[in-house]
């Protein structure tokens, strides 16, 4: 596996992120512990070293469990993990503020097993507490040498550059990167999000980049999962369905899995820098098969067949900047003069 610059900083991660959400999960959709640690030995072993975790999932044993894996070779891994939300613990424990932040990082260093985390994510925006707030206590957990990065998920472009900027004033940590939601299916991070990152230099990590499941092959391929009340019970809509069809047959043509050639069209789309997809799996079985994308490539014309069963309006006010009408208007009449 290779390895790249994550944004316009100096850490180098691999051009895959696993996600330990599943890691010790009791639900069906997660892992044992032992199934786990054969998830995360495969990863390793493939050359990944970039693993991503948050201080809810599976009510804090995907942390526990992790930080047993890396405990004999912590410095060989990239581990980063978020806060704010909180399943159960009140209003004390939740949200974006100080004292949540605190908390939630001493908590998560324990149990990793571990002194620092190499990048530490804001989960969501709670749309309460002030950035100033949020950015000088990062900036703070950095200079304590107990973060080493910060990064925004699930946050809007306005508020994540307003961020940057007042970081930038102030000469505190800014963010590094970004954790969006974006696959075949949703695609709507490309409308400010994605343009934001590149501009502001910041890494791009999608999660979900396998819709749920819905882009995993068990859809579309060979006419299974097609009942419409199953596919209204399990989430499925007819957009989804036939975005999952066209997989199927471009799958066929490169002779991989629906799974193996989303998870290629995602990080294909690398145009001003990588897209790094964070891949979760409840089996070792379903790691390697998604490990196995990295020996898949896409022709002009897959890519062509894939984007535009996908594509989504650019929405207001990009269209309308990009119309003729504005063009002509904005280059005083004579848009070829303007390049």
């Amino acid at each position: 596996m290779k390895h790249v610059t994550f944004g316009a900083s100096g850490l180098r991660v691999s051009e895959l992120c696993l996600g330990a959400i599943t890691f010790g999960d009791p639900r069906s959709l997660g892992s044992s512990p032992d199934e786990s640690r054969a998830i995360f030995d495969s990863f390793a072993s493939a050359g990944g070293s970039f693993i991503d975790t948050a201080n809810m999932y599976a009510e804090g044993a995907s942390e526990r469990l992790l930080g047993e894996f890396i405990r004999s070779d912590r410095d060989s891994f990239v581990i980063s993990t978020k806060y704010t939300p909180s399943r159960t613990g009140g209003v004390q424990r939740s949200g974006n503020g100080r004292k949540n932040m605190m908390r939630s990082i001493e908590e998560s260093l324990r149990r990793l097993a571990t002194d620092h985390v190499d990048v530490f994510w804001l989960h969501a925006r709670d749309g309460v507490t002030p950035w100033e707030e949020i950015m000088r206590g990062l900036d703070d957990l950095v200079a304590s040498g107990k973060v080493l990065y910060v990064g925004a998920s699930d946050t809007p472009a306005w508020e994540i550059s307003r961020a940057n900027l007042l970081a930038e004033l102030r000469g505190w940590s800014r963010f590094v990167g970004i954790q969006v939601e974006y696959s075949l299916v949703e695609r709507t991070a490309e409308r400010d999000l994605l343009p934001m990152a590149r501009a502001l230099g910041l890494a791009i990590t999608a999660w979900s980049p396998l819709a749920g499941g819905a882009l995993s092959g068990k859809y579309g391929g060979n006419g299974s999962h097609t009942e419409p009340t199953r596919l209204r019970r399990e989430g499925i809509n007819e957009r989804t369905l036939r975005i999952a069809e066209t997989l199927a047959l471009v799958a066929r043509d490169v002779d991989a899995t629906s799974a193996q050639v989303a998870l290629a069209w995602l990080r294909a789309q690398a145009e001003g820098g990588p897209v790094i997809p964070i891949v979760g799996a409840r089996t070792r079985a379903q790691l390697e098969e998604n490990l196995a994308s990295l020996n898949v490539t896409l022709g002009p014309s897959q890519r062509k067949r894939l984007d535009e069963a996908t594509q989504i309006e650019a929405g207001f006010p990009h269209q309308f900047l990009a119309s003729e009408m504005m063009k002509r208007f904005l280059t005083g009449g004579d848009p070829s003069q303007l390049r």
